[in-house]
């Protein structure tokens, strides 16, 4: 199992006490896509974040077990979680605007990136990043190489951005939110590129979304999660047919072209969802 789970909880401190932004989260995570949809709030990127203890300082974090291919990350030190990071498992975050250097070309960022797990001359480097951009399917790589984030358009920004994470080869990739700041066109290209980058190179991967029929699509299993907790977990080919109230509100709060309604529903909660799952 590569990635494990147990009673994950994150608390963060307030002028009240502690608040549990996560609690009693338990996940495995085995060479599959595994998809974690839920409102924003409910504890998604957080969770995934844990897995490589990239959450703010005064983040409290506690499980009974927390672990990346064995290696516990709870007590790992900073040094053994930088072989994880980027190197094993990486990150794939929502806006390339805010996420890639504005004062770097995306081939110097990508050529740093592959330096720092590969060595080599700067030389190899520059190589590497061309090649990888070939390989998330961006026309003429050698002139977006030299260009900087401002000037590229937000697909292939994105685009850019997996190719960082895909430098050290990594075995995890975890996407939150990564089509959110691009049209429905280049959504689904970027989708199908990860997709096929997923099967061939082995990985596993985490997709952290709010849209439902994509994560149903696209991956293989969906944890629901609502108020920091997993209330529901299912294959994903399943997801219409799911029975928690939660996970059936979200549906049916969904329009759809097929089933034309004149008010979408409003989504009743239930307080005994916050003990139950």
């Amino acid at each position: 199992m590569l990635v494990e789970i147990s009673n994950l909880r994150i608390q963060f401190p307030t002028a009240n006490g502690l608040s549990d932004a996560v609690e009693n989260v338990s996940l495995t995570l085995a060479q599959e896509k595994l998809g974690i949809v839920g409102e924003s709030g409910s504890g998604k990127s957080l969770t995934a974040r844990s897995i490589l203890r990239l959450l703010p300082s005064n983040a409290r974090i506690s499980a009974e077990r927390l672990s990346f291919d064995g290696i516990d990350v709870l007590t790992a030190s900073e040094v053994a979680m930088r072989r994880v990071r980027g190197r094993r498992a990486g990150l794939i975050m929502q806006d390339p605007k805010y996420s890639l250097n504005p004062v770097m070309t995306a081939g110097a960022q990508i050529a740093e990136a592959w330096r720092a797990h590969h060595g080599g001359s700067r030389r190899l480097a520059r190589q590497a990043a061309v090649d990888l951009l070939t390989q998330v399917q961006i026309r003429d790589p050698a002139r977006v190489a030299g260009a900087y984030p401002h000037e590229l358009s937000g697909g292939m920004g994105q685009r850019v951005m997996i190719a960082m994470m895909l430098a050290p080869d990594p075995e995890l990739l975890i996407a939150d939110e990564p089509t959110s700041a691009l049209d429905a066109t280049v959504q689904a290209e970027i989708l199908r590129l990860i997709d096929d980058l997923v099967s061939r190179r082995g990985m596993a991967l985490i997709l952290i979304s709010h849209d439902l029929p994509l994560v149903s699509h696209f991956c293989d299993r969906v944890a629901v999660m609502y108020a920091g907790r997993v209330v529901e977990e299912l294959p994903a080919h399943e997801l219409a047919h799911a029975r928690h109230p939660y996970t059936r509100g979200l549906l049916e709060c969904l329009p759809m072209l097929s089933h034309p309604a004149r008010r979408l529903p409003v989504m009743v909660r239930d307080p005994a969802w916050l003990t139950t799952r």
